[in-house]
């Protein structure tokens, strides 16, 4: 799959496409990812891409022209590339949340092109045009569209085969069935501490796999009805709750 990124600041992208257990997906070309410097694409000595608002206001906005410009060389690029047509997404704080089900239907699919905006937005007259999904990483505002989609980029090179060191990893994830993940422990086994000695739950010492999973599970289960109930709810309307499940959760009041 390939990923281009339309953005004012490609050097934020570098680190990261090289750091980490991810890098394998982009080094090994699993995960192709381009990056479109935004100011090549502009027709003035200034390398302006950005304007004052009509109507007035605080900021400044990205203009179309340029944006256009740059999409346009992407789409020839990936037609010379042989590279399938792929969504022009836009991050934004207006648009649908990125989840781990999203992450999982791209880790599939042919990649897009991702519209880093900066400054106050994007004209609208450009995601009218040409954008095609909307994408936010939650509800609060961001100085770019840089961090969602690194985030995005990350979520989906950690899906493909061979990426990560155990490939049953992905599977324990929080969302990966709908709940939270449960706690994780490793040595030493009593940590010694201030406070008195802390120590790995017995369970997970007794070698018996079946209560080991019960108990991961029941502790999945307790966390998202603490923390995010709706996630309980949502799983349970879809028929993902078995009746150990519901008879565990009871004891727990919901």
């Amino acid at each position: 799959m390939r990923f281009d990124a339309l953005t004012l600041f490609p050097e934020l992208f570098q680190p990261f496409l090289t750091q980490g257990v991810t890098r394998r997906a982009f080094e090994g070309g699993q995960v192709d990812v381009r990056l479109w410097q935004l100011r090549d694409f502009a027709d003035d000595n200034y390398r302006r891409v950005d304007d004052r608002p009509y109507g007035g206001g605080p900021g400044m906005v990205m203009l179309v022209e340029p944006l256009e410009r740059a999409l346009a060389a992407v789409r020839r690029s990936r037609v010379e590339a042989g590279a399938p047509a792929a969504p022009v997404v836009l991050f934004t704080p207006t648009g649908r949340r990125i989840d781990q089900a999203l992450m999982r239907e791209w880790a599939d699919g042919p990649g897009a092109v991702l519209v880093c905006g900066r400054y106050e937005g994007v004209d609208q007259r450009f995601v009218e045009r040409h954008v095609d999904l909307e994408l936010s990483l939650g509800d609060f505002v961001l100085s770019g569209g840089e961090l969602p989609a690194l985030a995005l980029l990350d979520g989906v090179a950690r899906l493909q085969p061979g990426v990560l060191n155990d490939q049953q990893s992905h599977l324990q994830d929080s969302f990966s069935d709908g709940l939270l993940d449960c706690p994780h422990y490793s040595r030493p086994e009593v940590l010694q501490a201030e406070d008195g000695p802390q120590a790995v739950p017995a369970v997970l010492l007794s070698g018996h796999h079946a209560q080991i999973a019960r108990w991961r599970r029941e502790q999945s289960l307790r966390l998202t009805a603490e923390r995010r109930p709706e996630l309980i709810h949502a799983a349970r309307a879809a028929g993902k709750l078995t009746v150990t499940d519901e008879r565990y959760l009871s004891q727990l009041g919901l």
